[in-house]
């Protein structure tokens, strides 16, 4: 065959191949309530795993340039152009790795699965990729980490997941790019679907055939202005088509709301909720969610911070997350030389202590049916016929009188759990409230557990709980709590009096106007139950609000009407209450109708530092007649260098004798970017207000 018929016929073979049709799209994964609940209940039965950030940014172990506050996120944070960063690849040579020993750890620690990061944001793969040689293959170390990690956790029993990041700083094909990135790394040419149909996909094929069954992949990176819900559902589909049975969490879409990481409303994709360095204040019946938590302040290793919470707090942490229904994450940011920090191992070895002997009271429980209780945590599980409360007992009591309130169902036998012998503890009741005889000293300085059997559901009286909407002119207060029966009563007052058994009963919604204080309780036969709730309407009550700066669309709230509806956020910052400024000031008019005695300024805000969400440093009070010329009447400066001084919602008031005006000027200066020490340093700061209260 001559030459030019041979390049004729190899290039006809080219054309041949480029225009043979693509794969067919995965089939679309349906599943009932049924097989869904089949598909998580390892998920939900375990409560307890090992996330692992690990990757280049282990190297300079925090610090670049002189500057020590840097972990996974260096790249971004030290603005380190791609070309430097590339010269991590060949220093990585973590010798010292040994994934039996870390599968052990993770075992020993009552942990029942491992998420490893096989690449994090800055593209880095830890796996033998035939689609990138930014892997590990390209380094001295030239191991398949995943491979022997995934092998080492098959044989000590654990669940192996991968976290992989959809966002890549690495890859020419994703946008956006960073904007410090435009000199040295255009976006010219990029592709986003090029990058998703022919790098992310064959990947994520590569991570769920080439390593055996894949408990969770855990995406992250979602929150780019590229990405969205159409993406986020084709990569569900497409990862289920891969291992049906695989759980996704629900950063795989655009659904996830913040740091609280739960799914906003609507049919968004994902398996489970994803708090991040937090634990939602009052559980999510009836959803599946994870908080994963760091040791210290990074999820990468910095070796200068020492910021470690303490083996106490990590194993109550990990009670009061099982006992709002959720898993616990928990972080190991391991050293580049492939070790985990001692200060890590000292406390995996704390909380594997405290497992082996009270793991009963974590594993495949429910969430507790009591809303709080003064001395600790409770899970429950149906076994045996029976049902078991796990009282979590943090504070001991000295009297040895461990009282269980507003338990209606009767008490079975009592023992505490790290007795062997189960010897039976004294149960007694004495009105609405169980009293359980506990020995004298604490089983366990952190967390003791007695458990008591019961042979129903359990019955519980719960605290009243109102909801309120706010109105033109004032408040609609409503009972939001579940009635147990003719025996319980919510009654309430609006003169500001206690109420009493004798008092009105809340039976629908109450309207309040200026100037009225709203009490109410809930009442089990005629005996007051649960706290006083007090509910004020204060002279900016329902009044006007105008704003100088619109808050951000994605936390607007209700609007500007937010501030005076007479409704407070909750430490949650979506639970739809707050305002959200990025970067920018709140400037805010409330006006009033008419003049007024001003006794008191009061502003709400937020601090939700693992959420980026920082207190003002600046606020400023003033009024005015007219609404055109404001005299300051109040004000507080704050130094920014004590950003870490304050954590959960604000309130700062200002006391005035005297005043009169009609309006009144609010505003609260933004920190502007995350500062110095914070994991995100340099990144855009949030500020978060809620009620502006004037009496």
């Amino acid at each position: 065959m001559k030459t030019a018929e041979l390049l004729a016929v190899i290039f006809l073979g080219i054309v041949v191949l480029s225009c043979a049709p693509p794969e067919p799209p995965p089939q679309m994964v349906t599943e009932t309530q049924e097989q869904h609940d089949a598909r998580m209940q390892w998920w939900r039965e375990a409560r307890f795993g090992m996330f692992i950030h690990w990757g280049l940014y282990a190297i300079p172990a925090g610090e670049w340039k002189g500057e020590t506050s840097h972990a996974e996120w260096v790249r971004e944070t030290a603005q380190i152009p791609l070309e430097e960063y590339d010269r991590f690849v060949p220093r990585f040579n973590p010798v010292q790795f040994n994934a039996a020993e870390w599968a052990r750890m993770a075992k020993d620690a009552g942990m029942k699965y491992v998420v490893i990061t096989s690449k994090h944001h800055d593209g880095f793969c830890l796996f033998d990729s035939k689609e990138t040689d930014f892997d590990v293959m390209s380094s001295p170390f030239k191991r398949d980490i995943l491979k022997e990690l995934s092998d080492a956790c098959a044989k000590e029993g654990l669940k192996m997941c991968w976290y992989h990041s959809i966002m890549d700083w690495h890859h020419p094909d994703y946008l956006p790019r960073r904007t410090w990135e435009e000199k040295d790394r255009p976006a010219d040419g990029a592709n986003l679907d090029r990058y998703v149909a022919e790098y992310l996909k064959p990947q994520l094929k590569e991570l769920t055939s080439n390593y055996g069954k894949i408990g969770v992949l855990w995406f992250d990176g979602e929150w780019e202005s590229t990405w969205n819900e159409d993406r986020g559902r084709d990569l569900y589909q497409y990862v289920r088509s891969l291992q049906p049975d695989i759980i996704i969490n629900n950063r795989v879409s655009s659904g996830r709301s913040g740091m609280a990481g739960l799914t906003a409303e609507g049919a968004f994709a994902g398996d489970f909720g994803t708090p991040e360095q937090q634990v939602p204040a009052t559980g999510l019946p009836g959803v599946d969610w994870e908080s994963c938590i760091t040791m210290n302040d990074h999820w990468g290793f910095n070796k200068y911070d020492n910021n470690w919470k303490s083996s106490r707090e990590l194993i109550q942490m990990l009670a009061d997350i099982a006992s709002k229904g959720g898993n616990l994450l928990l972080n190991v940011g391991p050293t580049a030389d492939g070790l985990f920090p001692p200060e890590s191992v000292e406390r995996l070895r704390a909380i594997g202590a405290w497992m082996k002997v009270n793991g009963e009271a974590i594993y495949g429980t429910k969430a507790s049916p009591f809303k709080s209780l003064p001395w600790g945590r409770c899970t429950q599980k149906a076994q045996d016929g029976k049902v078991k409360l796990y009282l979590h007992v943090f504070d001991w009591p000295a009297s040895r009188e461990l009282t269980v309130p507003g338990l209606l169902s009767d008490p079975g036998n009592a023992y505490v759990l790290a007795d062997a012998q189960k010897s039976p503890l004294r149960v007694s009741r004495d009105g609405n409230d169980v009293t359980i005889e506990v020995p004298k000293g604490a089983p366990d300085p952190v967390n003791s557990i007695v458990v008591l059997e019961l042979k129903e559901e359990p019955s519980v009286l719960q605290t009243a709980e109102f909801g309120r909407a706010g109105m033109a002119d004032g408040i609609e207060i409503s009972l939001t709590s579940k009635v147990a029966g003719d025996d319980y009563k919510v009654r309430y007052t609006t003169n500001g009096s206690n109420p009493t058994p004798g008092s009105p009963e809340l039976t629908g919604p109450v309207t309040l106007r200026y100037p009225s204080v709203f009490k109410g309780r809930a009442f089990y036969k005629n005996t007051a139950f649960g706290e006083i709730t007090t509910i004020e309407i204060p002279l900016s009550g329902g009044k006007p609000v105008t704003l100088t700066n619109p808050p951000s669309d994605k936390y607007k709230a209700g609007g500007a009407a937010t501030l005076t509806d007479g409704l407070f956020g909750s430490s949650e910052y979506t639970d739809g209450m707050w305002l959200g400024f990025e970067q920018t000031d709140l400037d805010a008019v409330v006006d009033l109708g008419e003049p007024a005695k001003i006794k008191s300024i009061t502003l709400t805000y937020l601090v939700s530092q693992g959420a980026w969400i920082f207190a003002p440093t600046q606020i400023d009070y003033a009024v005015s007649d007219d609404g055109k010329t404001f005299r300051n009447v109040g004000s507080v400066k704050k130094d920014p260098r004590s950003w870490r001084d304050e954590k959960g919602v604000n309130k700062f008031s200002t006391d005035l004798t005297g005043t009169r005006a009609r309006y009144i000027r609010v505003a609260a200066k933004n920190i502007g970017v995350c500062p110095d020490g914070h994991a995100a340093k340099g990144g855009k700061a949030w500020l978060f207000v809620d009620e502006i209260s004037i009496r």
